[in-house]
């Protein structure tokens, strides 16, 4: 569906992926167009495309972590809706997403985490759930919280890492 033109007053199918690891700190990305604006991995759902084969398309694609490094967790139980602010719709993104969303632990090196080829993203950062809801866009953040209550019985406790981590 991400090749399609989209009316301004439709929405996208999209996946998203909750990426926790062992100190259960979520993966977060800094956007490069809009500094200081946390997200995690996600995008659109190609043409009869699968969501978990979307997800893991869309987590290699911005992060360049392998599927092999994600253990599945649980997927959300329902489907979640952000819209975007009337200035930001395009063409490809319409009014905002409706999303498939998927907590993953991670179990890679840190030092393959890649967010800067695709052009996307400036860094990353392993943050705590709470301080990425802080830290996202206005109009993501009551996805988050309702992400943040469906995994709430996930382990997740931990320290933050370093501030900010560019790819090599």
């Amino acid at each position: 569906m991400s090749d399609m033109n989209l009316p301004a007053q439709y929405f996208r199918a999209g996946v998203g992926a909750v990426i926790v690891n062992d100190a259960g700190l979520v993966l977060a990305l800094e956007r490069a167009d809009i500094p200081a604006a946390w997200q995690m991995p996600q995008g659109g759902l190609e043409a009869d495309e699968e969501p978990l084969r979307a997800v893991f398309r869309e987590v290699a694609e911005e992060t360049a972590i392998p599927a092999h490094d994600l253990q599945l967790m649980q997927a959300s139980p329902e489907l979640l809706v952000y819209e975007l602010p009337p200035a930001a719709r395009r063409v490809k993104t319409g009014r905002g997403q409706v999303q498939y969303w998927f907590f993953f632990r991670f179990h890679g090196s840190d030092q393959a985490i890649d967010v800067l080829r695709g052009g996307e993203f400036r860094c990353w950062h392993w943050m705590a759930f709470e301080s990425l809801l802080d830290a996202a866009a206005d109009f993501r953040k009551p996805v988050y919280r309702r992400l943040i209550e469906q995994f709430r019985h996930l382990p997740m406790p931990g320290a933050e890492g370093p501030a900010c981590t560019h790819s090599s």
